[in-house]
């Protein structure tokens, strides 16, 4: 794939940890919407609304969608892989897996991402920078969680197994967007365009299960705070999220991107702070400074 030269890393790590904070944010507003609208209906109804979001953008910056047969086939896996599985597979392992814990297991996307990397995209190689970053983020995210959340590692395997399986999907998801062709389509062919591409694979998946697993009238059930939430996630933490994530993998790279997941929970317990009126605690302080060194490391060594 082709990438847009850039020498404003900064911009990146800015457009990172916007990202960062977007989807940390979804993880209240599911919580406002599935006491009344089930998950697999939640993931149909937020990938619709970001469809309906991004089309008429699209329309006005005069892009399209793909048309070539490589794009739309890498689309329908990233269907899978970065929507439909990892939420599943994430949302039934943590009934049995706590969240200090998922968070860990979610851990190792980063490292599954710089390994798959290295091996399916040109120019996101291996390197020792990469692989002390990783590290720098991963002792963040044990700062921040609390080495105890190991403890229970091994009781729920299975369950444990199916959280690690869902941040497998990501690594798998940002190695292939990473293999999308830039303007494979010709003339018109956008980044909106191949983010909405993989929007509608999803949907195509979400929208049957939904209707077969959770009925018909499962949006009829679902009450306001069910619909405020679903908006939410679809406007934002799913369509907005969708065109900084193919900004941030196709230009800097599967490795750099996979950052986020280091982010994601520290951002959340700082919301957490702001908006629940929480206490921000010192952990959190050190695991933010970690993650970010990590960042910094990684991004300087790519730009030698």
């Amino acid at each position: 794939m082709n990438t847009e030269p850039t020498d404003k890393g900064w911009i990146d790590v800015a457009l990172l940890l916007l990202l960062a904070t977007i989807w940390s944010s979804s993880f209240t507003a599911i919580k406002f919407a599935v006491p009344t609208m089930p998950p697999l209906t939640l993931v149909a109804v937020r990938t619709l609304i970001a469809v309906a979001v991004l089309v008429p953008i699209m329309a006005v910056q005069g892009g399209r969608l793909p048309r070539d047969s490589k794009s739309w086939t890498i689309g329908f896996a990233l269907g899978v892989f970065g929507i439909s599985l990892p939420f599943f597979l994430i949302g039934w392992g943590e009934q049995r897996v706590s969240s200090g814990l998922a968070a860990i297991l979610i851990g190792i996307m980063p490292l599954a991402t710089m390994v798959l990397a290295h091996f399916f995209n040109e120019g996101d190689r291996f390197t020792m920078a990469k692989f002390a970053g990783i590290i720098l983020g991963f002792t963040g995210i044990v700062v921040l969680i609390g080495p105890e959340a190991l403890k229970g590692l091994g009781g729920d395997a299975i369950y444990q197994l199916a959280v690690a399986g869902g941040a497998l999907c990501y690594a798998i998801n940002a190695v292939l967007t990473r293999n999308l062709p830039s303007g494979g389509g010709g003339r018109g062919d956008s980044r909106i365009g191949r983010g909405i591409m993989v929007l509608l694979c999803g949907t195509a998946i979400a929208v049957p299960l939904a209707l077969v697993i959770d009925g018909p009238d499962a949006v009829l059930r679902a009450d306001t705070n069910a619909w405020l939430g679903a908006v939410y996630l679809g406007v934002l933490p799913t369509g907005l999220a969708t065109l900084i994530y193919f900004r941030l993998v196709e230009v800097r790279g599967a490795s750099f991107f996979s950052f986020v997941n280091y982010l994601n929970p520290v951002f959340g317990v700082v919301l957490g702070a702001l908006i629940l009126g929480e206490v921000l605690s010192p952990q959190a302080v050190a695991a933010l400074v970690l993650i970010l060194a990590g960042v910094a490391v990684t991004n300087r060594k790519r730009r030698a």
